[in-house]
């Protein structure tokens, strides 16, 4: 079925191809993307929207001793398939399998672990950096999307390496336009013709013989751009410090060959510009590219993608709250960096769009954008995956926190998040966020406490956060009204003896379970800052074992927090802290992940029962 396929185990095969057989192997790798994301899920359209600018990559460079950085890495499967991981892709984003993203451990050909966005150019500039320095003539290539140029450590990055006068290569996967025939003909002369060495000598040796002459050097520089900037949109580029080159088709294998070709044997600083399609090769993902972006596991032959479970989502528990905190309140505004639908604002988006703000990849921007608009009598609510908050913390605590405004954190994917691994998980947020003066942080337990959390954090006047997790709750209904709940008190759940378990947020279930096996009390923290402390030290009084259960990493987390409650009032009782363990989690299903770290509700009868008998 993979004639050409089945004969690719590395690069060093793909590199003994003839190039007329690389657009035959470009339709086998498509089909076997298909066929392989359709059962195990994963990212289908940005791969398959990248197939040739892999064959040509790894054909032109020297890979593994030339470095690839892809930006984010959603667009790596073309790559880790060429690269001896064929068969383990049926393993995609599984436990015990291949990650969805680049990974260092994972082959050599991995060459930097990604996984947030913007992040390529800095890394491939400091490979270049270092082969400079060791004296090396390997080369370091950067890809990354138009939607990663929209983050400011993008633009950090070029603005460096047009001063550093490393061998970089920085290529601009652009697939939000189209080429029209005659336009891209001419772009792809033009791209061939300024990669060539003769261009490249030409204007070399123009600019040695001009140096005598200021007036006419200048008058020849601004012509050179003038003329270029006239058929090619890389003045900025150029500006930069970088030799821009494009934009040319990315699906043409042979003008990728012939322009990549020519750049590898420049020095400095290199820009290409290429243009691709999403979804390429299959219908379904040509006709909405969204759908099929990061997609669960779907019929092949009609493109069915089962629909999710009819339960109610914490993501749309939040998109249906700020829908009714808008039309209640005319100063809300909603904010969030390119996570639209993710985050469940599609409806809001739609309604209320002149109080809608994307602000692109740029989770820096998004916290001080809310900051001014809060200094402003607006109240900013910005949605916003955990994990992706970790790269605004400055602006958290420079821009809002020491202001004391009120930007209200809607933070989804708190804790674990399954198939997208370490780099997506949400296991930091409630250490990093309760050491924050100003800030009061709320993690609710089923689905209509989240509704009051949110509408809770909303009505204060400073700094708060609602964390939720990733899918679905308990299945608790919402009520439909704006109702809030006290600050500060957490609630107990259950009257038992001798053992008491303080479960924050998405814990609260399994330990009720656990409770309920032990005979012990629990409790509804709610709150990790500030916490319920007269319920803390009511508990301590009353029971032999405090448990803290949370979906977070234990060092400085809730369990932490009350620690240092019993402390401050001077109760010598017995503690054990239950949440994530001191090292990162990779990809599995949800709950066995859980089950792994013991917060499952065996697992947290296993460790308590063990605690209980001084083991």
């Amino acid at each position: 079925m993979y004639t050409l396929l089945d004969t690719i185990k590395s690069p060093e095969d793909l590199r003994k191809l003839d190039r007329e057989q690389l657009p035959q192997l470009a339709a086998e790798l498509r089909e076997f993307l298909v066929e392989s994301v359709s059962k195990t899920g994963g990212h289908l359209s940005s791969n398959l929207g990248t197939v040739e600018l892999t064959l040509a990559l790894h054909t032109i460079f020297n890979t593994p001793q030339d470095k690839m950085v892809w930006d984010v890495g959603h667009q790596t499967y073309v790559h880790k398939i060429l690269t001896g991981r064929r068969a383990a892709m049926s393993t995609l984003r599984m436990k015990g399998g291949i990650a969805g993203f680049p990974k260092r451990e994972e082959s050599p050909y991995d060459t930097f672990g990604t996984g947030h966005s913007s992040t390529s150019i800095s890394a491939a500039l400091g490979m270049a950096a270092a082969a400079k320095l060791r004296g090396s003539d390997e080369r370091a290539v950067a890809i990354i999307g138009d939607g990663a140029m929209t983050g400011g450590m993008a633009f950090e990055a070029l603005n460096n390496a047009g001063a550093m006068d490393a061998n970089v290569l920085v290529i601009l996967n652009d697939n939000d336009m189209s080429i029209s025939r005659p336009v891209g003909a001419l772009n792809n002369y033009l791209a061939k013709l300024m990669s060539g060495r003769f261009y490249a000598a030409v204007r070399s040796r123009s600019e040695k013989m001009l140096k005598g002459m200021p007036p006419v050097l200048e008058f020849a520089k601004r012509t050179e751009e003038h003329l270029k900037g006239m058929v090619i949109p890389g003045t900025m580029f150029e500006e930069f410090g970088f030799n821009y080159i494009g934009p040319i088709d990315g699906h043409d294998i042979n003008v990728l060959l012939d322009t990549l070709s020519n750049i590898r044997k420049l020095e400095g600083p290199q820009f290409l510009h290429i243009v691709t399609q999403k979804g390429r090769g299959y219908d379904k993902a040509e006709a909405d590219c969204l759908l099929y972006h990061g997609v669960s596991k779907f019929d092949r032959t009609s493109g069915i993608v089962p629909k999710p479970t009819k339960q109610q989502t914490y993501t749309q528990v939040f998109g249906d709250w700020l829908c009714d905190m808008a039309a209640a309140d005319e100063k809300l505004v909603g904010i969030t960096p390119a996570m639209c639908e993710g985050s469940g604002m599609p409806d809001f988006a739609e309604k209320f769009p002149q109080r809608y703000f994307d602000v692109g990849i740029a989770e820096q921007h998004a916290l001080t954008f809310a900051a001014g608009m809060a200094c402003e009598g607006y109240k900013p609510v910005v949605a916003i995956y955990s994990t992706f908050l970790q790269r605004a913390y400055d602006q958290l605590i420079h821009d809002i926190a020491i202001q004391n405004l009120p930007v209200m954190l809607a933070i989804d994917r708190g804790g674990l998040v399954g198939a997208d691994g370490a780099t997506h998980a949400g296991s930091f947020d409630l250490s990093f966020l309760r050491c924050i003066p100003n800030m009061t942080v709320m993690t609710p337990s089923d689905e209509n406490e989240c509704r009051q959390m949110l509408s809770t954090a909303y009505q204060m006047n400073s700094p708060t956060a609602v964390r939720y997790p990733r899918g679905s709750g308990p299945g608790v209904a919402t009520e439909k009204d704006l109702k809030t709940i006290p600050v500060g008190k957490g609630e107990v759940r259950r009257a038992g003896k001798d053992i008491a378990i303080l479960a924050f947020g998405s814990m609260l279930e399994p330990a009720l379970d656990a409770g309920k096996q032990l005979g012990a009390t629990v409790a509804n923290m709610r709150f990790v800052k500030p916490l319920d402390e007269e319920l803390i030290l009511q508990l301590a009084r009353e029971h032999a074992l405090l448990v803290t259960v949370e979906e977070n990493t234990i060092q400085g987390g809730a369990g932490s927090a009350v620690a240092e409650c019993l402390a401050k009032h001077g109760f010598a009782v017995r503690l054990l802290h239950l949440g994530l363990p001191d090292h990162f989690i990779e990809q599995g299903e949800h709950k066995l992940l859980l089950a792994e770290c013991g917060l499952d509700a065996a697992g947290l009868v296993d460790s308590i029962k063990s605690a209980a008998v001084g083991k």
